[in-house]
């Protein structure tokens, strides 16, 4: 499951914070489809909606700066989002990402290369971004091996209860 491929379902730009992603005002559960529901709503009122099909988040610098709620990343998978890259990511916002199984990928000229409609199939190992609509190779930032594995077990507590498993056995 390290090749993926997804159409480009929403583009953003620089500076997205997790305030913008889950706002505070109306956090009144932690339920994961309650979260996708009012992901990004502020901004984009429709997000939900576009996303429910399931595909890729494009965005700018700095995606996932502010606070480090952990709804954030949650409210973009259970909302629909396949895989987040942008050309630079918030250091909290990037590992509690992957922390519930949700890929970024670092791509510094991912806005000017790609848009929404286009189809990219992601090598999550290498980091190579392939724009199959454009016909445009990119370069990635790999997501580290072990990082992948807690991708391909759905995060990393059940990347933790598989370990513990298999040395019971």
């Amino acid at each position: 499951m390290e090749k993926l491929e997804y159409k480009i379902l929403t583009k953003l730009g620089d500076h997205i914070d997790t305030d913008v992603m889950t706002p505070g005002k109306y956090l009144t559960s932690y339920e994961p489809e309650y979260l996708g529901s009012i992901c990004l709503c502020d901004l984009d009122p429709d997000f939900s909606k576009k996303m429910q099909q399931g595909g890729i988040l494009i965005a700018g610098k700095n995606f996932g700066c502010g606070s480090s709620r952990e709804t954030a990343p949650i409210a973009l998978k259970a909302a629909g989002v396949k895989v987040v890259i942008a050309e630079e990511f918030a250091r909290i916002f990037y590992r509690n990402a992957l922390n519930i199984g949700l890929p970024c990928i670092i791509c510094t000229d991912i806005l000017e290369n790609a848009d929404v409609g286009d189809t990219l199939k992601l090598d999550l190992l290498k980091g190579d971004i392939e724009n199959k609509t454009r016909g445009l190779l990119l370069k990635g930032t790999p997501i580290p091996e072990e990082l992948l594995k807690q991708f391909q077990c759905g995060g990393l507590i059940p990347y933790l209860k598989k370990v513990l498993k298999e040395g019971e056995e």
